[in-house]
């Protein structure tokens, strides 16, 4: 296993929307020795979103962008471009990135999806799961395109649905499972 210390390490920018404990396991996966990541930026769409506390926590620069503006765009890739972060991970952000964006970052945006798609692009996706009686469902790490949750998939994990489970409890069980599954794709590209 490769170390990576702390000059040599890749910078990133984690985009989030909501709680981010994605971003917090993103983060402390990036202080282990084994990671060749170090998270320099966090992007929210959201003001109010839970997770921008872990730029406090953790002395990350934050930044918040709507994308309501096409300047929204141009801000973004200044910033990233002044942070030297040569790689994007869409950790629960749920804004569909404009397709200027994804030109210019083209397979360096990594996302984690709660299905083992192609199953169940978008959103509620335990839900539909559950309505559907599936027996299984699970996470994804790919990559970022321009069609919705369609781009090559890096890592999956499955999850097996019992019959107690409700979208709120299923919600949970992925969870945990894309908490081990995104260091695990991000070790996967730079190995």
């Amino acid at each position: 296993m490769k170390k990576y210390l702390g000059d040599n390490k890749k910078k990133v920018a984690v985009f989030i929307s909501g709680n981010g404990s994605n971003l917090l396991n993103i983060i402390k996966f990036s202080l282990t020795k084994k990671s060749p990541i170090s998270v320099k930026l966090i992007i929210s769409n959201n003001k109010s979103a839970k997770g921008l506390k872990y730029s406090k926590i953790y002395n990350i620069k934050k930044k918040i962008i709507t994308f309501r503006h096409k300047s929204s765009i141009e801000l973004l890739l200044t910033i990233l471009s002044k942070n030297n972060i040569s790689l994007v991970l869409l950790a629960g952000f749920m804004k569909i990135l404009p397709k200027e964006f994804i030109k210019n970052f083209k397979g360096k945006i990594l996302n984690i999806h709660p299905s083992l798609l192609p199953k169940y692009k978008g959103l509620d996706t335990h839900a539909r799961v559950i309505k559907n009686k599936e027996k299984y469902t699970g996470c994804t790490v790919h990559y970022v395109n321009f069609k919705l949750d369609s781009g090559k998939i890096i890592i999956q994990k499955r999850v097996k649905i019992s019959k107690r489970d409700d979208p709120k409890s299923l919600a949970k069980k992925v969870l945990k499972q894309e908490h081990k599954i995104y260091p695990k794709a991000i070790l996967k590209l730079f190995n």
